[in-house]
């Protein structure tokens, strides 16, 4: 399946952040402490560092003019040894529910700022600086990617669209298979999964920098 050209929205994140809430809100209340998948870090941890990372880019391309040559200096910081290092953190004493909020809040800063920034606009990433469809795809990423391993860890269903992996895959991924399944591909391209007749990947990154 070629990867299609039309862009990666704000639309796009909007959905690939529903759905993750949408599914996530099917956990048993006890799930939560179970490992993500291969990661080390619990599921609540998971959805806290997701959460995280939709935060940092929207701080990243939000400033009115973006650094280039470094991050926004806020403090990230573990909760435990081998924790994942955030800035964001969600209130224990509000349960899931109140997790889910932060997550969802993050996602809605993200794509308020993609929505906002000019196509012109470039801001820092260490995988390459990267306009607002750069981070809108990034995030998707995010949350397709982590909503992986927590569906393996929570026991629960999940599979994004095709087209919206394909897209991203295109934005993100440039040398990825093309006649793939682009989930499957999606997957293969982040070191989770197989795709026939291509070795498995065991270190990972995609290109932020626009190519149109």
């Amino acid at each position: 399946m070629p990867h299609p050209t039309a862009p990666v929205t704000a639309d796009d994140l909007d959905l690939a952040v529903r759905m993750a809430v949408a599914t996530l809100r099917e956990a048993p209340p006890r799930a939560w402490e179970a490992k993500a998948g291969s990661l080390e870090w619990d599921c609540w941890e998971t959805v806290e560092h997701l959460s995280d990372d939709l935060f940092a880019y929207a701080a990243q391309l939000a400033p009115r003019t973006p650094p280039m040559d470094d991050e926004v200096p806020f403090v990230w910081e573990s909760r435990r040894p081998g924790g994942p290092a955030n800035a964001i953190h969600a209130d224990r004493d509000a349960g899931p529910a109140g997790l889910l909020q932060v997550l969802d809040a993050c996602g809605g800063m993200l794509s308020a700022v993609v929505r906002c920034t000019a196509p012109d606009v470039r801001a820092h990433h260490v995988f390459g600086a990267a306009d607002a469809e750069g981070f809108a795809a990034m995030g998707i990423v995010e949350a397709v990617v982590h909503m992986y391993d927590l569906a393996t860890g929570l026991g629960l269903p999940w599979e994004p669209p095709a087209d919206l992996c394909a897209r991203v895959l295109g934005r993100l991924f440039p040398d990825a298979p093309q006649d793939t399944d682009p989930w499957r591909t999606l997957l293969w391209a982040t070191g989770r999964g197989d795709i026939p007749g291509r070795p498995r990947v065991t270190s990972w990154r995609w290109y932020g920098e626009p190519r149109r």
